[in-house]
């Protein structure tokens, strides 16, 4: 991987990585890191924060329909152990991997862009853009999706990694219900207790609590009206801001055209 770029303002800092998906590898505030480290591989899903697009989560078995034609992506995920086809699935989109371009830059904030095809075996030509700034309270990061030529499907969303947080302030409206694969049925239901791995319909800012003398709450703000809350590991807690929910594309298909792209904003604070 290559060196960080690092952004700077007062005493936050925030190293971008371009080559693994123009990914936020670090957020420091005081000193303090917030987010899981970067691991051996930098192509992992299971660290830093990374943009999702042109799809958040899963997409089923790699397939879905579109105005008539089928489609079908290489699949990039294995759920649980063993080989079982059924279980695999194109997940988190084409960019979370990959190198992005960089438009502008100054000493506290980026703008990127990545093409959307190249990866997976997508088809529709588009690109991604986000921008990433930071500021005297926090991190504003702005996200979105074009078309190039033809419509198509498409939802955006951030996952980080957040270090494992004493208590998570979390009301959501509601959740979606979950078949033998783990993925959305479309059905709406009352949240139960967690842990969760579970996507929600949410417009509250959600917010971590940490037992730390810096940064010892750290709020997510975002226009984005899904969340998928991940708080099973012990180490880490994902809370994940989403245009819509995963397998949207069979859930709640949502159209691209050229010159309406898809956008939406994510702040951090503390």
């Amino acid at each position: 991987m290559d060196r960080p770029i690092v952004l700077e303002h007062g005493d936050t800092q925030a190293s971008i990585a371009v080559d693994a998906g123009g990914r936020l590898a670090q957020l420091t505030v005081g000193g303090q890191p917030l987010l899981i480290e970067p691991l051996d591989d930098p192509a992992s899903t299971g660290w830093g924060s990374f943009p999702m697009a042109p799809w958040a989560g899963r997409i089923r078995h790699g397939r879905f329909r579109f105005l008539g034609v089928d489609h079908r992506l290489l699949t990039n995920h294995q759920d649980g152990r063993g080989d079982d086809a059924n279980r695999r699935h194109a997940i988190h989109g084409t960019v979370f991997a990959r190198r992005w371009d960089v438009v502008e830059r100054d000493a506290a904030s980026i703008s990127m862009t990545c093409e959307l095809t190249g990866a997976l075996d997508w088809a529709f030509a588009g690109t991604a853009s986000h921008r990433i700034e930071v500021v005297a309270d926090g991190l504003r990061c702005e996200l979105s999706v074009e078309s190039a030529g033809d419509p198509f499907p498409a939802e955006i969303g951030w996952h980080p990694w957040f270090l494992k947080p004493e208590r998570l302030d979390f009301t959501p409206a509601a959740m979606y219900a979950r078949d033998s694969l783990g993925l959305p049925t479309g059905e709406l239901i009352a949240p139960p207790a967690g842990p969760w791995d579970d996507c929600f319909v949410n417009v509250d800012p959600v917010t971590l609590h940490y037992d730390r003398p810096t940064a010892s709450s750290v709020t997510l703000t975002s226009d984005c009206d899904h969340w998928v809350v991940y708080d099973e590991p012990d180490h880490a807690t994902c809370v994940e801001p989403q245009s819509g929910p995963p397998d949207a594309v069979a859930v709640r298909p949502r159209l691209t055209v050229p010159g309406n792209p898809l956008r939406r904003t994510l702040r951090v604070s503390w």
